[in-house]
């Protein structure tokens, strides 16, 4: 059916209004990537905007080399790949069993999850039972205490319900179990919703910053987030018996700042793009019980 002119107004006004807001949420970002890639020179006399000025890659060289962020940025992978697979193999195991009808009891259980996300322990609760449980200075500290969110069970647990009965009960006569109708059946119908969550606690994990500061003491341990914020607050990055005095003048400390802060924010602009598709249709499908 052809759009009124009303419904063309609006629609061109959602467009406008839209790519405004989107304008200013990526050109601060663009800006800070052409500040990482210009030259000293332009970066102090404030010449550079959009678009680097004297395209160099120095920065990032003494951004590596000059502080801990490569040993970090390696802690900050590790901490999310393994974060990402224990939280979603929590989430299945907690969301399939409520899935299931003839679970006793299954409704009070859910409200007992659901209360959580009203109310919390607090902070100092939850960092007396870490420490008492040895878990100061471990990266089990951050796995543990972000283990599963009740938000996500819930969408993986309504995502299961919504998979037709009919497919289960086949699978029930040709002699599956529990254990094998999940595995076999229900998760590979379901890496909409997985790669969801998995995006969901990847953000989580990759900008993990208080759990780190409360439970990670040990500073060849601590995470890309914390080692970024300490050089943002530092103003001056380039004191490091790795680096010549050439490289030195080369290089604003607001520039290894920008790199920073660019190193922090791509891998999750990188991964994204191949999520994307699942990511509509995971939250989509897992929101609403049909």
């Amino acid at each position: 059916m052809k759009a009124t002119k009303g419904e063309k107004i609006f629609y061109a006004t959602n467009y406008v209004v839209l790519g405004l807001i989107a304008l200013t949420c990526i050109l601060p970002f663009i800006h800070i990537v052409a500040l990482s890639l210009s030259e000293r020179s332009a970066v102090d006399s404030g010449h550079v905007f959009f678009w680097p000025v004297g395209l160099q890659f120095t920065a990032y060289k003494i951004f590596f080399i000059a502080s801990p962020a490569f040993n970090a940025f390696k802690n900050s992978i590790i901490i999310t790949l393994v974060g990402v697979a224990l939280s979603l193999l929590g989430t299945i195991l907690a969301a399939y069993p409520l899935s299931r009808s003839y679970l006793i009891g299954r409704r009070y259980l859910v409200l007992a999850m659901v209360f959580t996300m009203l109310f919390s322990g607090g902070l100092i609760p939850t960092y007396l039972v870490i420490k008492n449980m040895h878990l100061i200075d471990s990266y089990w500290a951050l796995w543990l205490s972000g283990f599963i969110s009740t938000y996500n069970m819930l969408l993986m647990r309504s995502y299961f319900e919504n998979i037709p009965y009919e497919v289960q009960e086949a699978a029930r006569i040709d002699g599956c179990n529990d254990t094998s109708l999940l595995i076999r059946i229900i998760l590979p119908l379901s890496l909409p919703m997985l790669a969801t969550l998995a995006l969901f606690y990847g953000i989580g994990f990759w900008n993990s910053f208080m759990n780190v500061l409360m439970y990670i003491n040990k500073s060849d341990m601590q995470n890309l987030t914390v080692i970024v914020q300490a050089m943002l607050q530092q103003n001056d990055l380039l004191n490091s018996p790795s680096l010549n005095n050439e490289e030195q003048a080369a290089v604003a400390t607001e520039m290894v700042k920008a790199v920073g802060v660019v190193v922090m924010v791509v891998p999750m602009l990188v991964v994204y793009p191949f999520l994307q598709k699942y990511f509509v249709k995971g939250v989509m499908l897992g929101s609403v019980k049909g």
